[in-house]
């Protein structure tokens, strides 16, 4: 016999607040965490908060322009947070680039900030390798996850239903020979991924390209830092050496930012 385990969204603490700011930026971070679109059920089930709360909030929330409402009666996150998140992504950067340069000078090749963005991973920060041949991923770059090692770290983080609902929604296109497209087969990697606690891109986005990953911790936005390079370069010696100190980095990083 199994029993089922629901986990309920923690509400803000309130030390002298107003409650309902901090319920509409609960139902924001909410909706964040599961690809940028929910219903209400869904984020009753999820926030613990009541329905009738939830309907009166997404109603101000849209009216606001902070949200807006499918054809499928489903809340989505609205372009006006685009302006309130490029201006975090610029601080982000600020917050990012000591730790990515200590990186690129203890390893050698170039080093990046990325965050998942709705349903794709978008790069918010890089400091590039000083050698002649590297990898260069231009700031405000968006791909798909699938095929990313930094998306791969963030998404062995979500449950599985969530992840099936992002990658329903993306579709898993094939960039390369290696790119996985099977979603069955990609959970599988984002469990090999959650026990070792780094991912890895097999040049699944590049031939050539190989990259390795590891979430930040602790944050509310889901972000990975991650270290790319030739695939010559970035071999398993490399990525054993690279994964202990992109988890330090990941770790102070999330100290700046809490």
């Amino acid at each position: 016999m199994t029993t089922e385990v629901k986990v309920i969204a923690k509400e803000p603490a309130r030390q002298g607040g107003v409650q309902s700011i901090g319920r509409a930026f609960l139902l924001l971070e909410t909706i964040a965490d599961h690809a940028g679109v929910m219903g209400l059920s869904q984020l009753a089930s999820v926030s613990g908060l009541p329905l009738p709360t939830i309907h009166r909030l997404v109603r101000t929330l849209v009216d606001l322009g902070y949200l807006r409402q499918d054809t499928a009666r489903q809340y989505v996150l609205a372009p006006r947070l685009i302006r309130l998140g490029e201006s975090s992504s610029r601080l982000l950067s600020v917050w990012a680039r000591p730790h990515l340069a200590r990186l690129v000078e203890e390893l050698g090749e170039s080093a990046n900030v990325a965050m998942l963005d709705g349903t794709s991973i978008v790069y918010v920060a890089q400091v590039p390798s000083q050698r002649s041949m590297r990898m260069f991923t231009e700031v405000g770059r968006r791909v798909l996850p699938h095929c990313t090692a930094v998306g791969k770290a963030i998404l062995a983080h979500l449950p599985p239903d969530t992840v099936r609902q992002l990658l329903a929604e993306t579709g898993m296109p094939s960039l390369t020979h290696k790119t996985i497209t099977d979603p069955d087969d990609f959970l599988a990697a984002l469990e090999w991924c959650a026990e070792r606690g780094y991912a890895i891109d097999e040049e699944e986005q590049e031939i050539g390209v190989r990259c390795v990953a590891v979430a930040v911790p602790d944050v509310s936005a889901h972000l990975a830092l991650s270290l790319s390079g030739p695939a010559g370069r970035m071999s398993e010696q490399m990525v054993r050496r690279a994964v202990p100190l992109l988890q330090r980095s990941a770790l102070e990083l999330s100290r700046d930012l809490s």
